[in-house]
């Protein structure tokens, strides 16, 4: 019973719980690279996958379905994020672009470029975040910089200077005041 330590002593009345018992609920295959992001929708009912493959993969969480491949990126995809609304979704990539789909119909809406000019990896985008309010999102790059893009008319906003590595990680507050980053 591996995960007896686990189970709460306020409980009355005890589950059976078989011997070899696992903690894991589904195992989504599908990708034939490294999957390195994973995004639930705000509802729950869909489950987004970034991986090395260069491709973006949308499942039903509940069956294991995978309901659509997103095909454009050039380079992996490092990060996955949906908007606030579940309306849009943004994915990260090693081709130094980040790009917004329509998660139901699979069309690319979007594509923001703006790091293309660099050579190497030091364009690749390594994550993006959604502003609370969805009017906002960040990606965090190889090249030591934030960008602030508007999600829908694609024009970088704001480039962030201020790290002297790589930007592994970026996230806004609640609130949608701060964002954070981490290199």
């Amino acid at each position: 019973m591996k995960f007896k330590a686990e189970e709460p002593d306020w409980l009355s009345t005890k589950r059976v719980i078989e011997a070899d018992w696992n903690a894991c609920l589904q195992t989504l295959e599908g990708h034939n690279k490294w999957v390195v992001s994973v995004a639930f929708s705000p509802d729950g009912q869909r489950l987004a996958s970034g991986s090395y493959d260069k491709t973006v993969k949308i499942w039903d969480p509940t069956s294991g379905e995978c309901l659509q491949t997103l095909e454009g990126h050039s380079g992996s995809v490092s990060s996955v994020a949906f908007s606030p609304d579940g309306q849009w979704l943004a994915s990260g990539s090693d081709d130094k672009t980040v790009k917004i789909w329509d998660p139901t119909s699979g069309e690319c809406l979007q594509t923001l470029e703006g790091l293309q000019t660099l050579k190497g990896p030091s364009g690749s985008v390594s994550s993006v975040a959604f502003s609370p309010d969805g009017q906002r999102l960040a990606s965090g790059s190889y090249n030591n910089t934030v960008k602030i893009w508007d999600p829908t008319s694609g024009e970088c906003l704001q480039t962030l200077k201020g790290h002297s590595g790589s930007v592994s990680s970026v996230a806004f507050s609640p609130d949608g005041q701060q964002l954070a980053s981490g290199s």
